[in-house]
């Protein structure tokens, strides 16, 4: 099926004969260069790729040809449509330029090495990280189709960063934040955020149809995201994400007494609330700006003295106070929506790592003192 040859020192002439087309032999022809090892590596891959199916690509693939590729055939359809805009931002203004011009099957881990060295001059670590994530990925979905025998990207050293320490409210500081917001208009959707650790895609997503008040609980059914300018909804990510959420007593009044005030407002502006209705929208019903809502939030954290707070560490506040009060981490998991617990633990592994002193008080309620034992010499 392969034929090679060796055209100059360093040099070998891959011809594979893929088949026929009207009656005549087709040949794909290419050079590699290095040693003959490497040229029967690059053989075999594409016969083994032939063996299962897969076409060699036609004309010389480059690599800003391939990550377009994976982005229309892969990416658009694997993911979220704001996931896609952010690989895509950077394929054309990172990836592209500094690798798209080289050969896809000519891609070699020094290249990628070298631009992550040069990246790294003007970018912090974790930005280029995240490229080395996009490329990876576009590579491996490369070998998955045979286009590659190995994925470059495995063999380089993608740049470390430090993980950002997570900030989370103290029980004192809740209290500051929600003083200073209870004047403000964003009030409930904080209020119920620090209460059920809900996304903010997942509380500007809610419907009055998805609360059950006198059950106390919510449902996650669909979300709302801004992209490229425009608010729309769409279903959560994974199925772990359309969840039922418990919410406390105190909650669930307080949605009670906000629902009765929004009826008041839509009856003043000539409108029946209606189950359809988000539970957190302007004042004529239209969804709330993601944007406006961050931006509203960091003045009330400013006002509130706590530093930098995002309206994300929310979230991670109402996990880190269950946890303290004796939560299970697998019930949290499922509160938050998270693929499993051992993100759940790996995440805040901190906190439960700083528990044991509690554990232990505990076992010591529990457990009888110890007896010392005499031990007889001599026998």
């Amino acid at each position: 099926m392969g034929h090679l040859r060796q055209r100059t020192k360093g040099s070998w002439q891959i011809t594979i004969y893929s088949g026929y087309v009207g009656g005549k032999a087709v040949r794909h022809h290419e050079t590699v260069k290095g040693t003959k090892t490497d040229a029967m590596r690059r053989m075999r891959e594409l016969e083994s790729g032939l063996d299962k199916g897969v076409p060699i690509p036609v004309g010389k693939l480059t690599v800003a040809e391939h990550l377009r590729n994976w982005l229309e055939g892969y990416a658009r359809t694997a993911c979220s449509p704001r996931t896609v805009d952010g690989y895509q931002s950077i394929v054309e203004n990172h990836l592209v330029p500094a690798l798209g011009h080289i050969q896809l099957r000519q891609l070699q881990p020094q290249a990628i090495q070298t631009y992550y060295g040069k990246a790294c001059e003007k970018l912090s670590a974790r930005t280029v990280h995240h490229q080395h994530r996009v490329l990876a990925q576009s590579l491996k979905y490369a070998v998955r189709l045979g286009i590659l025998g190995r994925n470059p990207a495995e063999l380089v050293t993608a740049p470390s960063f430090r993980k950002k320490a997570m900030r989370t409210l103290a029980p004192s500081e809740v209290e500051v934040l929600l003083d200073k917001a209870s004047s403000n208009q964003f009030y409930p959707v904080v209020y119920t955020a620090v209460s059920t650790g809900l996304r903010q895609a997942e509380l500007l997503g809610l419907r009055w149809r998805d609360l059950d008040l006198d059950l106390m609980s919510i449902s996650v059914s669909q979300t709302l995201y801004k992209r490229r300018g425009v608010c729309t909804f769409k279903s959560p990510k994974t199925s772990g994400s359309s969840r039922r959420v418990a919410m406390t007593l105190k909650l669930a009044l307080f949605l009670k007494g906000y629902r009765s005030e929004r009826e008041v407002l839509f009856l003043e502006l000539g409108k029946v609330l209606s189950l359809d209705d988000l539970v957190f929208s302007d004042i004529d019903g239209r969804p709330i700006d993601p944007s406006t809502l961050t931006h509203n939030f960091a003045r009330i954290v400013r006002r509130a003295g706590l530093g930098r707070v995002r309206f994300h560490d929310l979230r991670h506040t109402f996990a880190s106070l269950a946890l303290l009060r004796g939560a299970k981490p697998k019930v949290i998991s499922e509160a938050l929506g998270h693929a499993s617990v051992a993100f759940t633990m790996d995440t805040y592994s901190h906190i439960i790592s700083g528990m044991q002193e509690d554990m232990m008080v505990l076992l010591d309620e529990i457990l009888p003192s110890g007896v010392a034992q005499s031990v007889a010499v001599g026998r």
